[in-house]
């Protein structure tokens, strides 16, 4: 094999290194942008969720604030204060009047308007109708408080699934990214073994010609009598 064929071969490994190291490049970059836009959509379509029950997550916190307060545990001047909003409310006190009215034109009608079964029943009836103002309160919190609790855990099971996808597409990132740096390594150890063999094919060639020169004999040289 002559210099030309060696050199040849050569170029020949250099260029055929060089086109598999760029198709392993191009084929990870396009993995990691494939992926990354799969990290994007996830992390957009988990915002999405976040802000869709955000409103719900809030009302359930706020319920369960006011529940507490209801029966004490925000404190005694928490509870005074939610029992004193009630008795304001427009919807108590308009109960309020029409039961002390009905019980009013009842007792009229008996002719007991003055009696003393008039007043009890007007003294026992504003705190029945506190407690069970409360009560009834307390239970349509409850409602909202649930309603909040569910919202908190469907963000809660799609922040997790939401993890375990990109996690997922991290680790292929990873993959793509180790993929390519193992066959840029293969390409240049080819490349490199290639040169090897080209220079041990160079050195016996060259070997040859200087054996050939040193075997070379020269015209024979006269002999003077």
């Amino acid at each position: 094999m002559g210099l030309l064929a060696i050199g040849a071969g050569l170029i020949g490994s250099a260029f055929k290194s060089s086109s598999a190291k760029k198709a392993s490049r191009n084929a990870s970059d396009a993995l990691i942008k494939s992926t990354q836009t799969g990290i994007d959509e996830q992390r957009a379509q988990f915002e999405a969720i976040q802000q869709l029950l955000s409103p719900f997550v809030q009302a359930g916190t706020d319920a369960l604030s006011s529940q507490q307060a209801l029966i004490g545990l925000g404190g005694d001047e928490a509870q005074q204060a939610a029992i004193s909003n009630l008795e304001q409310s427009p919807q108590f006190q308009s109960m309020l009047a029409q039961g002390e009215n009905s019980i009013l034109q009842n007792a009229s009608a008996t002719g007991g308007l003055r009696g003393g079964n008039t007043q009890g029943a007007l003294a026992q009836f504003s705190p029945a109708l506190l407690s069970d103002t409360i009560q009834n309160q307390f239970q349509n919190l409850s409602g909202i408080t649930s309603l909040g609790q569910n919202a908190a855990a469907a963000v809660g099971n799609a922040g997790q699934q939401t993890g375990a996808n990109i996690s997922n597409l991290f680790q292929q990132q990873g993959n793509s990214r180790a993929g390519n740096a193992l066959s840029v390594g293969e390409a240049n150890q080819n490349l490199f073994g290639d040169i090897g063999g080209a220079i041990g094919k160079f050195s016996n060639l060259f070997g040859r010609n200087t054996q050939s020169n040193n075997d070379f004999v020269g015209p024979p040289v006269p002999t003077i009598f």
